[in-house]
Parts: structure tokens; sequence; C-alpha cells
């Protein structure tokens, strides 16, 4: 029988890699959740994943459904809520086919959340955002990239970028208006044990490493967090006083380019990672096939940048103590291996 003494938190996106996590630490720290998803069937999918994160008992969880491009449902998904921590929005490995649909989807969430959170009386509402919404557009920025940096909106940015940052700024507009305590999570690319299938855009790079998809890497670098610390941080931006109208970029601090994470991954894994390439592709040669390959349309953006991001805020703020960007990168082929989601001969 479900405890309604605990307090009630709605998770959005309730079938995402990231949101699952922090369904788990919620769970585990005591609370209620109640989870949206776009279908029901999913239900049960979502189960056995987070039975693999650790959950045995699931009377404190509930599923609704909602949808980015309707208003319908949202207000019955916060009856009783206490809080919300919205991480819904379309990722590149989910992409509609246009891009302003990923913008429009990004923003229209919030707006439906929002709305829904402020005629239900929620007093707090914890956006994820992405590092997408920092560092994006800033072709000359040699300086380690803070909370206090916003994606240029118009410099040539992927869509992705663009649908973060556009969010993110409706939000903290929606929050101020509505008089709602709010706090942003920005992550970097986000590794870490996976669950199942479903997992985030940086995770399906390794597992294209590992089946030899990756015949050359990007002459790329970037910030890499835990999915585990990811949650963690969503949770201490839900509960601390300090996270009140804060934004927090979650990164372990560790900017690590893609040659030096194969060449880790070949020392740690060995004939398993025999189809991991060290060799690197011509930064002219990316920008010409980019125009062609819409996969590498949103790291092309980030040719030749600057992208390492700080944690001091958060670390100093909220006493967040992320894992090394190294363990967690490790963590994505290892669970992968276990649960046969890499192919290797």
């Amino acid at each position: 029988m479900t405890n309604t003494n605990k307090k009630l938190i709605l998770v959005t996106g309730g079938s995402g890699y990231i949101a699952m996590f922090i369904m788990i630490a919620l769970l585990k720290k005591g609370y209620r959740v109640r989870a949206t998803l776009r279908m029901m069937s999913r239900q049960e999918e979502v189960k056995k994943m987070m039975k693999q994160g650790g959950i045995a008992d699931f009377t404190d969880l509930d599923f609704v459904q909602t949808d980015l491009t309707k208003e319908e449902g949202w207000s019955q998904a916060m009856t009783g809520v206490d809080s919300v921590i919205h991480v819904a929005s379309p990722t590149p490995l989910q992409r509609p086919d246009a891009d302003d649909l990923m913008v429009i989807m990004a923003v229209d969430g919030v707006k439906f959340v929002m709305r829904a959170a402020k005629e239900a009386g929620v007093k707090r509402v914890v956006l994820t955002s992405a590092s997408g919404a920092v560092l994006a557009g800033h072709k000359h920025h040699p300086e380690i990239f803070t909370e206090k940096d916003w994606t240029k909106l118009d410099a040539p940015i992927n869509a992705y970028q663009r649908s973060k940052t556009m969010a993110e700024l409706e939000f903290w507009k929606l929050a101020k208006s509505y008089g709602m305590e709010g706090a942003s999570v920005l992550p970097t690319a986000v590794m870490g044990p996976i669950l199942g299938n479903d997992f985030s855009h940086s995770s399906a790079a390794i597992k294209n490493m590992f089946e030899g998809k990756m015949p050359r890497l990007l002459n790329l670098a970037f910030d890499y967090v835990d999915v585990r610390d990811v949650a963690d941080l969503h949770l201490l931006a839900l509960e601390k006083e300090e996270a009140i109208s804060q934004r927090f970029i979650a990164t372990s601090g560790q900017n690590i380019t893609y040659q030096e994470q194969a060449k880790f991954l070949k020392k740690e894994f060995g004939s398993k990672a025999k189809k991991v390439s060290t060799q690197v592709i011509p930064d002219f040669l990316v920008k010409i096939l980019a125009r062609f390959d819409k996969s590498l349309a949103m790291p092309a953006t980030f040719l030749g940048q600057n992208t390492a991001c700080s944690n001091e805020k958060s670390t100093r703020l909220l006493g967040w103590q992320p894992r090394s960007g190294e363990a967690a990168i490790i963590q994505t082929p290892q669970t992968m291996l276990d649960l046969a989601v890499i192919k290797v001969d």
C-alpha cells in the first residue's frame, strides 16, 4: 500500500536514461514517484530496467500518460504532486524529422509543465537542461565555461542545442512570472552504467566504437559525467535552499578527446575493444560529410572549439561529489558487454 505521507515527485520522460536514474535515486531516498510516459505500454520495460538499477519494490511508483506536443494530461499528472523534475525533451537519438519541431516540442513541453505545476500549487520545479545551453556557438572562448555562459542563439548551432537553450530560457521566464522555485541541471556528455536498450546519445558512440562503426574519430573533446552523479545533482537541486534560482553544470571536470577515450578503452578492455579505432578524421572532411550525414551535424558545430566546463558551483554550493570522467566512461561499455548490448566477436 502506498504511503501518502511521503512526498510525491513527478518525473517527466520516465522511460529516458537520465530520468530512470533520477527515479531510482528518489525511490531509494524514500520519495513517491510519478513518471510520465508517452506510451503507457512501456511501463513494464521501465520497471525491468529500474530493477536492473536496484529497485525491487514498485509500491511507490506510478505512471501517467502525457505528451510534449499536447497540453492535455499534464493537469492530471500534477494531482497531489509536491515537486517536479522535468527531464522530458527530444534528444538527438529520438530526434523529430524537422529541426524546428525539436525546438517547438522542447519549449512547449516547458510551457505545459510549468502551467500545470503552477495551477496545482507545486512549489519547486527542477529542469534537466544540457551543457548545450551553455557552450554552443562560442568559437572563441578559451576560458572554462560556467553557469554564467549561455549558448549563442544567433550562431550556426544545431537544433538540439537550440532546443535546450530556448527551453531553459522559457523555464526561467515562467518560474519568475509564476513565482515558483526553479533550478536547472545541465549535464555534459552522460556516461555510466546502462540498464537496457535506453541510453544516452553519448553512450551510443561507445557502442559504435566497440562494434567498429567508428573507423575514424572526430577531433573533439567533451566533458563527461556519470549518470548516477547527474541523478544525485537533481536531488540536491530538488532539496537544497541554495539551489533556488540557480543553474548547475553536471560535469566530472575532465575534458577528454575521443582519441584519449579510445586509447584508455583499448587498454582497459583489451581484445574486447579490438574494433575500437584511435584514428582521427581531419576537421575539413567532417564539415563536408556533415552536409550529407545528419548524425555529424551536431558534433561538427564544435570543431575547433573549447568545450571544458566547470563543476565548481555544483560542488561548492550543493556539496556534490562526482566520479571521474574515466570511471564514468568505463562503466558504459562494461554494462553494455554484461547486458550483451554490444556485439563483439
